[in-house]
């Protein structure tokens, strides 16, 4: 009787012991999770069709400002980048005061490069508006997210934080 009773404990113990081992531990959790999100990213980076959504903006000389409750985005595709991000700052010459609502924009890029370095990618473009030309430098954490920083002609530089994302397509009624 007492080496029946033993071996069961000894297989319940075994069997609680397995099943234990098979459960991942929240570090390889989140190491996966921290895995998936770099696929993702580098797959956006790829496509070339990406939109970046900001978060804050930095304007030079001035206090950070909150951007989460204004609409504001950049989408990235290759023949084409769409700006309609506020701007915070100074302007130059040929902008009269209140005339302009911010960096809105569409245009063929001139210039497109995409460079992986060793914790993001740096991607370079240069897009002629309609009264301004236009350099963009985004750099894209592999996690996803990425820093901003537009300069033109007629206005001082401003940058923004915030993070990448698909372009959601939407569909035609």
């Amino acid at each position: 009787m007492k080496t029946k009773t033993s071996i069961l404990i000894l297989f319940l113990s075994l069997l609680l012991t397995v099943s234990f081992a098979q459960e991942k531990s929240k570090k390889e959790l989140r190491e996966e999770r921290k895995i998936e999100k770099q696929k993702q990213t580098a797959a956006l980076i790829d496509s070339k069709e990406f939109v970046f959504i900001g978060r804050t903006a930095l304007p030079q000389g001035f206090r950070t400002m909150d951007l989460t409750t204004n609409s504001n985005y950049v989408q990235f595709y290759p023949n084409i980048i769409k700006s309609e991000m506020p701007f915070f700052g100074r302007a130059f010459g040929g902008i009269g005061y209140g005339s302009d609502v911010g960096l809105h924009f569409e245009g063929t890029p001139r210039e497109f490069t995409i460079k992986k370095g060793k914790k993001f990618y740096q991607i370079k473009a240069v897009v002629k508006g309609e009264k301004d030309t236009y350099t963009l430098l985004l750099s894209v954490f592999f996690e996803g997210s990425a820093t901003l920083s537009i300069s033109s002609n007629n206005r001082s530089t401003i940058s923004y934080n915030g993070d990448i994302f698909k372009i959601e397509k939407k569909e035609l009624k």
